[in-house]
């Protein structure tokens, strides 16, 4: 058996954990390669907060059959759902073929001709705070669905929902299920609310004219966009296979991480 890690070298605790592992792991005799050999590894271990994760998303797609266990040494640490004491039961459970996973898919957004992967969200918006309201078309290959006014929308995943998305004021949406959350950054109209979309769909987005833009691929990747581009956004088949704590319960992590249901008064 064979395994990376990928870690946040900015984080102290993850620099840490990183070095025990090395130890952990020539203990059981199990061979770590570096990530750029994704494609000769069973299993990968990232260590670090969800941007840690999301980085390193760009990679672990490359090989579909390679399980992750994303170990929180960040803050909220809300994909990054394995905490550092749990890990050796979680791996030794692994070992032993006992322990849950959870596929996150992701959705491929075309730019500029350039094909980009998605785990999170694709926004566009406006290039500055102080630019013009943007004004975007929406369709589907066979129907009109919305033009937005608004200083830009968000596409995201349901993994993503819990993201940028949320805090926009989007709906939460279980990752078990293929759909395409829509949803506006500050709209004129306060009747344009976020929708959910089925994943089956493919999704055409375009900037009208005389207007510039920008998009945001999982808060990294940003592009220019200009008027009458058009910017394509649809599921894809790359996946992620997140291996879960063993008494990982998705509404308690709502509930721990986003204090879901608290009474905050």
């Amino acid at each position: 058996m064979k395994g990376t890690i990928i870690y946040n070298e900015d984080k102290e605790e993850a620099v840490k954990l990183y070095h025990k592992l090395l130890k952990f792991f020539k203990q059981k005799d199990i061979e770590i390669v570096p990530s750029t050999h994704i494609l000769e590894a069973n299993f990968a271990v990232v260590i670090g907060g969800d941007g840690t994760l999301l980085r390193a998303s760009k990679s672990l797609i490359k090989n579909s059959n390679i399980d992750v266990f994303a170990i929180n040494a960040g803050s909220l640490g809300f994909l990054t759902e394995i905490k550092v004491e749990e890990f050796r039961p979680t791996f030794d459970n692994y070992l032993k073929g006992k322990v849950k996973k959870e596929s996150r898919q992701l959705l491929e957004v075309i730019v500029k001709d350039e094909k980009i992967d998605v785990l999170n969200e694709v926004v566009i918006s406006k290039k500055m705070a102080s630019s013009k309201i943007l004004n975007i078309s929406m369709c589907t290959e066979n129907t009109k669905i919305c033009d937005y006014k608004a200083d830009g929308i968000i596409v995201a995943t349901p993994t993503g929902s819990t993201a940028y998305s949320l805090s926009a004021g989007g709906p939460i949406v279980m990752p078990q299920i293929k759909a395409i959350v829509v949803t506006p950054l500050a709209p004129h109209n306060l009747a344009t609310r976020p929708i959910i979309i089925s994943g089956e769909e493919k999704l055409i987005l375009t900037l009208n004219p005389e207007q510039k833009g920008c998009i945001i691929v999982d808060g990294e990747i940003e592009k220019e966009i200009e008027d009458g581009e058009r910017i394509f956004v649809y599921y894809s088949q790359k996946k992620i296979n997140l291996i879960l704590p063993e008494d990982r319960d998705y509404y308690g992590i709502l509930r721990d991480k986003l204090k879901w249901g608290d009474n905050l008064c």
